[in-house]
């Protein structure tokens, strides 16, 4: 795949050195943009690691069915997330996002980055498109990071996720009182993914729907370990 530059999502990019060795494709979460976890750059442990590109894209305005038809920055559309897991997705726009994430790390392999060197990360519905994008791409990457999110299209996921990233290291964080995506809807999730045969770090910390110290610097180590 190559990517056309006049279709590519508008992003932050951040390098931590000269001449970056992997990138790290981190995605918002609903109603946010971009700029949103550019300040967790500078707070992550990496001194071990090679210079990375950061890149933080914006996901495109949209109408969210949750929020009442409100339009804002969104990966895809959604109803609702339920204690039991039932999510009620609009399978178009996440397939959407999905290819705009694969024109991203096709720029990116067109830079002289391997997609073995490529992180896709996200938070919440960020989260949720890392886990649909990577697990079905067709290449392996460096990892996968989720926070605060759960499994899509779970009804699909056998059939379409590749062999590829069976083995990429997959790492998972929730807040136990995150009444956005219950912990239990991410616990299904990753249960789903250690059934299915994936490498899944699963962590939790005392927190809502956000991010706290101690994540960031376990997000820090991970990466550490796949980027290094």
């Amino acid at each position: 795949m190559k990517a056309d530059p006049g279709n590519l999502l508008q992003a932050i990019e951040i390098e931590t050195g000269q001449r970056p060795l992997s990138t790290v494709l981190w995605l918002h979460g609903l109603g946010a943009d971009g700029s949103d976890f550019v300040p967790v750059v500078d707070e992550l442990p990496l001194s071990s690691v090679p210079p990375i590109r950061f890149i933080f894209p914006h996901a495109p305005m949209r109408p969210v069915s949750i929020n009442r038809g409100m339009v804002m920055r969104a990966w895809f559309d959604y109803d609702d997330v339920s204690h039991d897991g039932l999510v009620r997705e609009d399978i178009a726009s996440l397939r959407q996002s999905q290819l705009a994430v694969d024109a991203l790390i096709a720029r990116e392999r067109e830079r002289g980055i391997s997609a073995g060197r490529i992180v896709l990360a996200g938070f919440s519905q960020g989260g949720a498109l890392a886990l649909q994008a990577g697990l079905r791409y067709p290449e392996k990457l460096a990892g996968i990071m989720a926070l605060s999110c759960y499994l899509p299209a779970a009804q699909t996921f056998a059939t379409e996720r590749h062999r590829a990233n069976l083995a990429t290291p997959i790492f998972m964080a929730h807040g136990r009182t995150d009444l956005v995506i219950p912990a239990a809807v991410a616990r299904s999730s990753c249960q789903t993914l250690i059934e299915a045969g994936y490498a899944v770090e699963w962590q939790e910390y005392e927190m809502a729907h956000s991010v706290c110290a101690q994540e960031i610097m376990d997000i820090g180590i991970w990466l550490t370990r796949v980027l290094a």
